[in-house]
């Protein structure tokens, strides 16, 4: 970067990777990566978090949906904020960066403002959504779902393995389930949200380019199926009298995957990663099967054409097997467009420090998918090492990571000048 293009607010790269590093601390002993929603580790990092959104000046407090939130204060009155984040949490022995540097990298930002003593006019909000990712209570982007209204009373009432529900879930992360009956926050109320994320893929990376400047987020379905059989001895049955769920869910589960691979009218895919099978003994036929089918489009038609087949599939294979089943949604997004201003603020930050960028579509899953249906939203990706996530092989450079939150401040410094 020449000294003509140095910009006025910098990251400071040793703080934004000690915040990074002391994050991924608060993981299981001896599972790195591992800081489930709603665990005693979540609670614990999340206050660490706010101990670090006070040290930065901003003011904290956690949202009717749980989520926690860091404010600075603007110089005019009435504007809406600019915001910021991700999520804290992360899946089963997953990675240090999906999730954790949005909201690092967000923290960062407000840090690097207070340095350089720029303030917005805008108020300015890092944001650490509650339970982004897949968790006990079956659903996901739980805190932007609270955001932006699209919680029901039959989501609050989602039980875990335990017996508590999504709402007693919340209440315990600091929310206020009772609040949830309204979107938490209005139209206007964010002027802007930008998130930065790890891409998740391979492309930046081989295209040997800093930031993504995404476009769209995929919508996302995902149907909780229950297969009934019989549980029988498993030496003692023939076969023809056999009602085996397993063998049920595997023939579904099968054309699932062919019938995604045949859908040519827009990217799709489909995926079966959650499975349980009872009694699970080797000697027993399987009496029940529960499984979790997702599938991820980048329009609505196809992902609404594939919802209906696989409702149908579903029903034909159990009648042929002699099977029970049950089906339910347990969570939709639709295709979300990205904003057009912002997307241009973040290319215009891109071009003014040299960073090679290009235009792209998420398929993962974000908050910024359930905040844009409210707010002006926008995604910078930075590449990972050969595209792995939700694994503990996840990883960026810390270059990488700088580039990706120095195109994060210039761009919440734009949208500020401008609107």
């Amino acid at each position: 970067m020449t000294a003509a293009l140095k910009p006025a607010v910098r990251i400071d790269e040793k703080r934004l990777a000690a915040r990074l590093k002391r994050l991924s601390e608060f993981t299981e002993p001896g599972r790195p990566w591992e800081r489930t929603a709603f665990s005693d580790l979540h609670l614990k990092a999340r206050e660490w978090l706010k101990g670090e959104m006070s040290a930065s000046g901003l003011e904290t407090n956690i949202d009717a949906g749980g989520n926690l939130i860091g404010r600075l204060h603007g110089t005019s009155n009435g504007l809406g904020a600019l915001a910021s984040g991700s999520h804290s949490d992360t899946v089963p022995a997953g990675g240090r960066f999906d999730g954790a540097l949005g909201v690092i990298a967000a923290l960062e930002v407000a840090s690097a403002m207070r340095d350089a003593g720029h303030r917005l006019r805008h108020p300015f909000e890092v944001i650490d959504f509650l339970a982004e990712e897949p968790n006990q209570y079956g659903l996901s982007c739980i805190g932007s779902r609270a955001m932006a209204g699209e919680l029901s009373h039959e989501h609050l009432d989602f039980k875990a393995a335990d017996g508590t529900t999504l709402g007693q879930g919340i209440r315990r992360m600091g929310g206020d389930p009772d609040r949830l009956i309204a979107p938490l926050r209005p139209r206007g109320d964010i002027a802007g949200f930008v998130e930065i994320h790890i891409e998740q893929g391979r492309v930046l990376e081989g295209s040997e380019e800093d930031i993504g400047v995404v476009t769209a987020i995929v919508g996302i379905t995902r149907i909780a199926v229950d297969i009934g059989g019989r549980a029988d001895h498993s030496g003692a049955t023939p076969m023809g009298l056999r009602k085996d769920a397993l063998v049920g869910a595997s023939l579904m589960i099968a054309a699932f995957d062919a019938q995604a691979r045949q859908d040519y009218y827009a990217p799709l895919v489909a995926t079966v990663g959650k499975l349980e099978v009872h009694p699970n003994a080797s000697n027993v036929v399987p009496g029940r099967v529960s499984f979790v089918l997702e599938v991820r489009a980048g329009q609505g038609q196809p992902l609404t054409r594939y919802h209906k087949w696989a409702e149908g599939t579903i029903r034909t294979i159990a009648e042929e097997r002699g099977l029970t089943f049950r089906t339910r949604i347990i969570g939709r997004s639709d295709p979300v467009t990205m904003d057009t201003d912002i997307q241009l603020a973040i290319s215009d930050a891109a071009s003014a420090s040299n960073l090679k960028y290009r235009s792209m579509p998420s398929g993962a899953g974000h908050d910024a998918a359930h905040v844009a249906l409210f707010a002006p939203s926008g995604m910078i990706f930075i590449p990972c090492l050969d595209g792995r996530s939700h694994c503990p092989e996840e990883f960026s450079s810390i270059d990488q990571i700088v580039r990706g939150a120095q195109a994060l401040v210039d761009t919440i410094i734009a949208l500020d000048a401008k609107n």
